[in-house]
């Protein structure tokens, strides 16, 4: 076995990757104020757009299911702001290599700067989005619904970034090996968005009758799962084990296929991009 196939190099990749991180938190930020620049806003403009957003699906759809709108937007609002991170993590994942060529083929550093960087970068568009979570305790008075319990949040949100960089690594390899992966997740995303309850509420079929049973299909979604562990706690409802079993199971295997896959093939991609 070469011995730039073995799980020695391929954490030594993690290890050294993050020692670098002056280098990935300095390229992440670069990226948001690079695509904001000259803007008087600057990244405020991620802010704006997504309330903005959530604002027009929030009032049309608590309208077209007979909502209150009062639950129906902290709902959609929060949905949103975490189903961002985890389209992130899909579609610029699988280009995560792909987007780093030159910086691959001329800057001697892991390959994990790139996952790192991608990683950073969405959890400053997060802590950015965030921002209207906090005009909604006070606007919506969600605030009155935490408890302690609402501190899972924290656990859920390393959970989600944890999981955004095995999918980012998986993704991103073999997408880089196989071009014609990207479009696929780009596909399999919108279906995704449509089927996660983001803009619609299980409780909702529950209460139709004879839909109760259809509304458990659901659970076999995974971003269902993701969605639920965050976004629950946030808005201080009650909260299911199931879902926090399921993500944790996602995240063990997600990450034993991603060491894999480093280990195999971290040399191969400076070649494939």
């Amino acid at each position: 076995m070469s011995d730039s196939q073995t799980f020695r190099r391929a954490f030594r990749d993690f290890r050294d990757g993050f020692s670098q991180r002056e280098l990935w938190l300095s390229l992440g930020w670069q990226d948001i104020k690079q695509r904001y620049r000259r803007s008087v806003l600057g990244p405020f403009w991620i802010t704006i757009a997504t309330g903005l957003q959530a604002a027009a699906m929030g009032v049309l759809y608590a309208t077209l299911l007979d909502q209150p709108l009062s639950e129906y937007l902290p709902y959609v609002t929060v949905g949103l702001i975490v189903w961002n991170v985890i389209q992130a993590s899909i579609l610029e994942g699988s280009e995560v290599f792909i987007a780093n060529e030159g910086l691959i083929k001329q800057l001697p550093s892991a390959l994990s700067v790139h996952v790192y960087r991608l990683v950073w970068r969405q959890f400053l568009f997060f802590a950015h989005n965030s921002v209207i979570y906090l005009a909604l305790l006070v606007v919506f008075a969600v605030w009155e619904n935490l408890s302690f319990a609402s501190l899972l949040a924290v656990p859920a949100m390393i959970l989600l970034f944890l999981n955004a960089m095995w999918v980012s690594i998986v993704f991103g390899i073999f997408a880089t090996r196989y071009r014609d992966i990207a479009p696929i997740l780009g596909s399999t995303t919108l279906m995704l968005f449509v089927l996660t309850p983001v803009m619609w509420t299980t409780k909702t079929l529950q209460t139709q009758v004879g839909a109760g049973d259809r509304a458990r299909l659901v659970e076999i979604i995974p971003t269902f799962h993701y969605l639920e562990i965050v976004r629950a706690p946030l808005l201080g409802e009650p909260q299911a084990l199931r879902h926090w079993v399921v993500v944790g199971a996602i995240t063990v295997v997600g990450w034993i296929i991603a060491v894999l896959a480093m280990k195999q093939f971290r040399s191969r991609v400076p070649y494939w991009v």
